[in-house]
């Protein structure tokens, strides 16, 4: 038979009175008959009664803190409250029902709750775009137990968001490196100026530098120019062992014995790029390795990789170089960064910018070997 719990901590309370004032009578005649084991014996007995008796009050004091906590009501606004303070729209989906579960869902589909008629591509799991109301949506699931949690996100404002930072940055780049290059110019304009009314025999030299320094500003505007400026692309099949050919002929121009070059290629390689651009893009990359070698603490030599993978096109160019300090890495591809004094610190941006704009990349490979590695998709297998 099951008693419940006060019944059953009356009962033990009883029993432990019992137990007690039984223990307490034989303590007295232990004490009388000068039995001191018995009466070590019976003091134990007590000691643990009475510890017993603490324990089991507390733990049920502490269990009734628990359950009264636990049937106290969660304070707090509701959940439907806190994703109204979600500014991007989130849908619940169950099967080919969809319901709006914040302001900015209901805003958007013009609903009070559910979306009719729901959208197809909400629908499919594997669409990742929504076409609404003449914007574009990211659809961003998670599923599970039959439902999905869906957010939109909006891509012309994601797009707006990152030209406008771009925009910022350039403009802050911009600022500085015109800056830069018109303080030293006023500076020798106003000492020409005073060494001209003094007859000083400096004035040559000073106009000389101050040729200098309007020509490097030159440089620079022409460079933002071509940054700018640059055209889409024109893709036709490359044979790629021609176009390494002429990259040869010009880095042996431009660096003689000083640097050797290295290429390694496979017969027949080819891609399908725009000729002109990718030209450009690995002139820079040779270039800037070239440079990097001529610095290094061994033997100059550069390295050409170009290999076909799948429906890829893979360039590598390494170098015998000091090496990318780490925090260089974070700003080599910036517009205008240079660490060299001549430098216009436009070569591996623009040849980044050719990369993407052919759907690829260029990156900067976490290798003990500097090496950069330009992927374009879309190879052609075999010759041209």
């Amino acid at each position: 038979m099951a008693f419940d719990p006060a019944t059953r901590r009356v009962a033990a309370a009883a029993v432990s009175g019992t137990a007690l004032t039984g223990i307490g009578a034989l303590l007295v005649l232990a004490w009388q008959g000068g039995m001191l084991a018995s009466i070590a014996g019976l003091v134990l007995c007590a000691a643990w009664l009475v510890v017993a008796g603490c324990w089991a009050t507390l733990r049920g004091l502490t269990a009734g803190q628990g359950r009264e906590e636990a049937a106290r009501p969660v304070e707090g606004p509701p959940l439907s409250a806190l994703f109204d303070q979600i500014p991007l729209p989130l849908l619940r989906m169950d099967g080919t029902a969809a319901r709006a579960l914040n302001r900015a869902g209901r805003t958007l589909f013009a609903t009070d709750d559910r979306l009719s008629p729901t959208p197809p591509a909400l629908v499919d799991p594997r669409e990742t775009r929504l076409r609404h109301e003449g914007r574009s949506w990211r659809i961003e699931r998670v599923a599970g137990g039959g439902q999905a949690l869906v957010m939109l996100v909006d891509v012309e404002a994601e797009r707006r968001a990152a030209e406008v930072h771009a925009d910022n940055e350039m403009i802050d780049i911009l600022g500085h490196e015109l800056l830069n290059g018109l303080s030293p110019i006023v500076s020798l304009a106003d000492s020409a100026q005073v060494a001209a009314e003094r007859g000083d025999a400096r004035l040559p030299a000073i106009l000389a530098t101050l040729a200098r320094r309007i020509e490097g500003l030159e440089r620079f505007t022409r460079a933002y120019r071509m940054l700018a400026r640059l055209p889409d692309p024109v893709r036709t099949a490359v044979d790629m062992g021609e176009m390494v050919d002429d990259l040869s002929r010009l880095f042996a121009e431009r660096f003689g014995d000083q640097v050797a070059l290295s290429i390694e290629m496979p017969d027949g390689t080819a891609g399908w790029c725009d000729r002109d651009q990718m030209t450009q893009a690995l002139w820079a990359l040779l270039h800037n390795a070239a440079e990097a070698a001529l610095v290094g603490t061994v033997a100059p030599a550069v390295t050409l990789a170009v290999t076909a993978e799948a429906d890829r096109l893979i360039v590598r160019v390494s170098d015998s170089g000091r090496g990318v300090a780490a925090p260089e890495r974070a700003r080599i591809f910036r517009p205008f960064h240079t660490t060299k004094p001549e430098g216009s610190g436009i070569g591996l941006t623009l040849a980044r910018r050719i990369a993407q704009a052919h759907g690829g990349e260029l990156t900067l490979l976490p290798v003990a070997v500097t090496t950069f590695e330009l992927v374009l998709s879309s190879t052609i297998r075999g010759g041209v």
